[in-house]
């Protein structure tokens, strides 16, 4: 198949508009009322009832005329003779005369002649001994005592007062609430008419994706699916249905089958992955054969391979029926997204999420928006609009600092540990330090962490956050860790081994760990220090030279070569993967268990914690290490509580 080449880049602006020409709306249907909170009302809902549809009591007390009680205070309270009594839920079967009152409980209705009522608060009783058939005595009161003067329509609510039959309740285009369902209920309405969710059905592409619980072969570069359920999740944040297909591999008749069918099941298809220009990525010509391409390339950095256009959907195609033509019944809009995580999600909040939240009648939050200031300096390549993943914390005067979250398209953890994005402009070559930024986050739901801190990845951390409140931990490396630290980024570092230099900070704590060879159970090998891994031939697996552990090693090999009279650089040529730098803790432990390797570099806690055998080579300190300009923060002094404990 002949690779194509892309066409010239459309403009955020044109694609935006391609988006607009599409149908996407869902329709009009009917749901009953519980089902109905945070549905958009199609038509407007007027009154066909007085709400309350009589007038009643607003609290426990006695209904009786106002005239009554003209003058009536605490010295000298009105006499009324008590003639009834009525509850809630039952009609009354007594009238209010004048010098008479009725006990009434709250909710009930108004008696005929009363036109008002006094809380009991404000009465006594006055009760007369009545002698029962079996001699005993019962007090049972038969006047009131009313110590207020009340006037009409005092503590009453009348007929309509809430809502007035023919009054104009709710709104077309109201986004229903707990509190209009409770209004809905008031009128008595059983179900309600609103826009139908937009049907968005989604498709993952790619021989190299297996389902979440499903087995990958890393061998063969199987990775699970993360577009789907992300993708997934952001459709119903807009308001959407979303419906996943099973995923389509790269064959091309696989793909048409699977998109046709959800095109004549969805108002809208999104597709994530082959929509590039290499030679195996093939949708864009499933979208000519089967549809119409609106668009195909767009200038945004990541998401450059997104397409726009309209599909078929999985009724008759042309040359199906004998005697020429039989085109498809219908069509639904559609939208390809790039394949790596980062751009996908970049790419549906920035044009598809609009489209559907426009489709069904929600507005986007304007708690979706945030704004803060640049944590850093962050340059950028001009001639495509960038949409640039960020994370949100505050310094230690609680204003807002944004700062960048980018491991490249292909990072799923520039998902989980950004909030947003900021939009940095085609024309625009760098955002300085302190410059003020427009967030839009992910979702409304986004908390931005009360405490941020980078550095080593390490055990001890990892159970000592579990006990704080929403903190953020970026596992970048000691070295990393100081250097963001310098900048002024987090509000702490975790660095491990011995520092190259000063740093200007505070120490919040510190503890040691064990550090070593990590050798298959029973040491097979008979592995006993670094001196095995330069004599004999056997393959090691160590960490990045952002790590502390890396930083230890490096030092206990300067030592040994001391003892020989011979240079790093030479031994370290002699062992079998010293350059190969895995950036996990666990993740260089993991190729022994696998047997791609006689040892690695790690703790004894991970040894133990993966059954694997450990050969000590010193304990190394970690340190906490605090800015020293952020340590009342609140999460900052949540966290040095804890390391004191």
């Amino acid at each position: 198949m002949d690779r194509k080449e892309f066409r010239d880049l459309a403009s955020p602006a044109a694609a935006r508009e391609a988006i607009d020409s599409l149908s996407l709306e869902g329709g009009v249907e009917r749901v009953p009322l519980e089902e109905a909170r945070g549905r958009v009302l199609l038509a407007r809902i007027d009154a066909e009832l007085d709400v309350p549809g009589f007038d009643r009591s607003n609290m426990d007390g006695y209904a009786l005329r106002a005239r009554d009680t003209f003058g009536a205070d605490e010295a000298d309270p009105a006499r009324l003779d008590l003639v009834g009594t009525v509850h809630a839920g039952e009609e009354p079967d007594v009238t209010v005369g004048e010098g008479e009152a009725v006990e009434i409980s709250t909710g009930a209705v108004m008696p005929e002649g009363a036109d008002t009522m006094v809380p009991v608060e404000r009465t006594d009783e006055a009760g007369a001994g009545v002698g029962g058939d079996d001699g005993d005595t019962a007090d049972t009161a038969s006047e009131v005592l009313v110590r207020t003067s009340v006037a009409p329509g005092d503590n009453v609510m009348f007929a309509g007062a809430d809502v007035a039959a023919g009054e104009r309740a709710l709104g077309p285009r109201t986004r229903l609430t707990p509190r209009d369902i409770g209004l809905l209920s008031a009128l008595g309405r059983e179900e309600v008419p609103v826009r139908a969710k937009p049907r968005v059905g989604i498709v993952s592409t790619g021989d190299e994706l297996v389902r979440p619980g499903e087995s990958v072969e890393s061998a063969r570069g199987e990775i699970y699916d993360v577009n789907s359920y992300t993708v997934a999740a952001g459709v119903e944040d807009a308001g959407g249905e979303p419906v996943l297909y099973p995923h389509a591999g790269d064959d091309q008749k696989e793909m048409e089958r699977v998109l046709r069918e959800a095109a004549a099941e969805c108002d809208l298809v999104l597709s994530s992955g082959s929509t590039s220009a290499s030679a195996v990525d093939v949708i864009y010509r499933v979208i000519e054969e089967q549809g119409e391409l609106l668009l195909h390339g767009v200038g945004v950095k990541p998401g450059k391979p997104m397409l726009v256009g309209r599909l078929a959907d999985a009724g008759p195609r042309s040359g199906d029926s004998e005697g020429g033509s039989n085109p498809s019944e219908g069509e639904s809009a559609y939208v390809g997204l790039p394949g790596y995580p980062v751009s996908a999600m970049m790419v549906f909040r920035t044009f598809v999420a609009p489209a559907i939240r426009e489709a069904a009648g929600v507005p986007e939050p304007a708690s979706a928006t945030v704004s803060g200031a640049m944590a850093t300096e962050e340059r950028s390549e001009q001639g495509r609009l960038r949409l640039m993943p960020v994370g949100v914390t505050t310094n230690g005067d609680g204003e807002r600092l944004v700062y960048p979250v980018d491991k490249g398209s292909g990072a799923t953890t520039s998902l989980s540990e950004a909030d947003g994005v900021v939009e940095v402009p085609a024309d625009m070559d760098y955002l300085e330090a302190g410059e003020s930024v427009t967030v839009q986050l992910f979702s409304p739901d986004v908390q931005p962490p009360t405490l941020l801190g980078v550095g080593e990845d390490d055990p001890s951390l990892n159970r000592l956050l579990d006990d704080l409140e929403n903190p953020r931990y970026l596992p970048v490396g000691t070295r990393p860790g100081l250097r963001r630290l310098r900048n002024g980024v987090p509000d702490f570092a975790v660095v491990a081994g011995p520092l190259e230099r000063d740093v200007d900070a505070s120490e919040l704590g510190r503890w040691t760990r064990e550090w070593g060879l990590i050798v298959e159970p029973g040491n097979p090998r008979e592995i006993e220090g670094l001196a095995d891994l330069v004599d004999r031939d056997l393959s090691f697996v160590n960490r990045t030279t952002d790590s502390g552990l890396r930083t230890s090693l490096e030092r206990a090999i300067d030592d040994l070569a001391d003892e020989r009279d011979a240079s790093r650089g030479e031994l370290t040529e002699a062992i079998d993967g010293f350059d190969l730098g895995l950036r996990a803790h666990e993740s260089p432990a993991r190729r022994v268990i696998a047997g791609s390797a006689d040892a690695a570099v790690g703790l004894r806690e991970t040894a133990e914690h993966l059954d694997l055998e450990f050969v000590s080579l010193g304990d190394q300190p970690v340190r906490v290490l605090g800015d020293p300009d952020r340590l009342e923060k609140p999460g900052v002094r949540a966290l040095v509580e804890r390391l004191e404990e």
